[in-house]
C-alpha cells in the first residue's frame, strides 16, 4: 500500500490539475479575506474578542465568507481528485496488470485513497494557513491560543468533510466505467446537497407548519426546526453547523431557529469555551465521518468483488 501511495500522490502533485485547483481555490479565498478583513476593521478598535475568527466567518457585500467558499470548493477539489481513480486505471488495463503482480487488491484502492486524502489535506492546510497569515498581516491582531485551537479543529473537519466527497467519487469511480459518469454523478449529487437540500427543507416544513406575518414565534421555531432536521441529511449543512459552532465562539446551540435569532440579533453575548463548542458541533462531526466512512466501505466492497480482466 505504501508503494502505490507514493506513486499516486506523486502522479497527483504532477498533475495539470493540482496547481489549476489550488490557484483556483486561494484567488477566492484571498478575495473573501480581503472583503472580510475591510469589513472587521472598524470592529477591531470596539471588541478584540475572536477577532480574528471572524476573518474567516465575515462576509462582504461582494463576496462570501472564506469559511463559505470552503464549503463549496472543498467537494469540488476532492471529487477532482477521486472520480478517476478506478475506472482510468481499468479503461487503460494498467489495472489488470497491476493486480497480476504481488500486490494486495486492498493495498490499491486504500493506497489510492489515502493519496487523494493526503493531496486534499495539503491544499486545505496550506489554503487556511496563507489565509491566516493575511489576515494577521491586514488586520494586525494577534490570535489567542484558544483561537489557534479552534483553527486547527476547523482545518481537520474541512479535511473529513473533503474525505467524504473523495469517498463518494471514489465509490462512483468503481460503479461506472465511464470517467464521464463518475464526474457527472458526483457532481450531480454536490448540486442536489448544496443547491436543492435546503429548498426541498424549506418546502417541506412550509407545507407542514405554514408561517406567515401572522404566526407565532412558536410556529416559527417549529418550521425552522423541521428545516433544519431535514436539511441534515445534507453534509454541506452538516459541515456548516459544524464550522460555525467552532469558529463563531458566540453561538451556542445547532437548533434552527435559535441560530437563526443570533443571525439577526448580532449573535450571542456569551461566547462558549472550546470544550463547550465540541460538545456542541459533535453530532454534526460524528455524522461527517460516518458517511465518509459508509461511502468508502461501499467502494471497498464492491471493489474487492468485482471481477478484473485483462483488456
Amino acid at each position: 500500500m505504501l508503494a502505490v501511495f507514493r506513486k499516486e500522490l506523486a502522479d497527483y502533485l504532477a498533475s495539470k490539475r493540482f496547481p489549476i485547483l489550488f490557484v483556483l481555490v486561494l484567488l477566492a479565498a484571498v478575495f473573501a479575506v480581503y472583503v472580510a478583513t475591510q469589513t472587521i476593521r472598524g470592529a477591531v478598535s470596539s471588541s478584540t474578542e475572536f477577532v480574528f475568527l471572524r476573518i474567516f466567518t465575515t462576509s462582504g457585500e461582494g463576496l462570501p465568507s472564506f469559511h463559505f467558499f470552503l464549503t463549496l470548493f472543498v467537494p469540488i477539489i476532492s471529487i477532482a481528485l477521486g472520480f478517476d481513480a478506478i475506472n482510468s486505471e481499468r479503461n487503460s488495463g494498467n489495472l489488470s496488470r497491476l493486480l497480476s503482480q504481488p500486490i494486495y487488491r486492498d493495498s490499491v484502492i486504500n493506497g489510492k485513497f489515502l493519496a487523494g486524502l493526503a493531496v486534499l489535506s495539503i491544499m486545505v492546510v496550506s489554503v487556511v494557513a496563507i489565509v491566516a497569515g493575511l489576515g494577521l498581516r491586514i488586520v494586525g491582531v494577534p490570535p489567542a491560543g484558544e483561537e489557534v485551537l479552534r483553527l486547527i479543529v476547523f482545518t481537520l473537519i474541512s479535511i473529513v468533510y473533503g474525505a467524504f466527497w473523495m469517498a463518494l467519487a471514489v465509490l462512483f469511480s468503481v460503479l461506472f466505467k465511464s470517467a464521464t459518469s463518475s464526474i457527472l454523478s458526483s457532481l450531480g449529487l454536490w448540486m442536489f446537497f448544496f443547491f436543492f437540500m435546503s429548498m426541498i427543507g424549506g418546502a417541506i416544513a412550509g407545507a407542514m407548519v405554514p408561517v406567515d406575518e401572522s404566526s407565532t414565534a412558536e410556529v416559527w421555531a417549529r418550521n425552522q426546526e423541521i428545516a433544519g432536521a431535514i436539511s441534515r441529511v445534507s453534509p454541506c449543512t452538516l459541515y456548516g453547523e459544524a464550522t460555525a459552532g467552532l469558529l463563531t465562539p458566540e453561538l451556542g446551540s445547532m437548533n434552527p431557529a435559535i441560530m437563526a435569532i443570533s443571525i439577526l440579533t448580532g449573535r450571542m453575548l456569551t461566547p462558549l469555551a472550546l470544550s463547550q463548542s465540541l460538545l456542541l458541533v459533535w453530532p454534526q462531526v460524528v455524522g461527517i465521518i460516518a458517511l465518509a466512512a459508509l461511502c468508502f466501505a461501499a467502494s471497498y466492497i464492491k471493489f474487492m468483488r468485482e471481477e478484473i480482466r485483462s483488456i
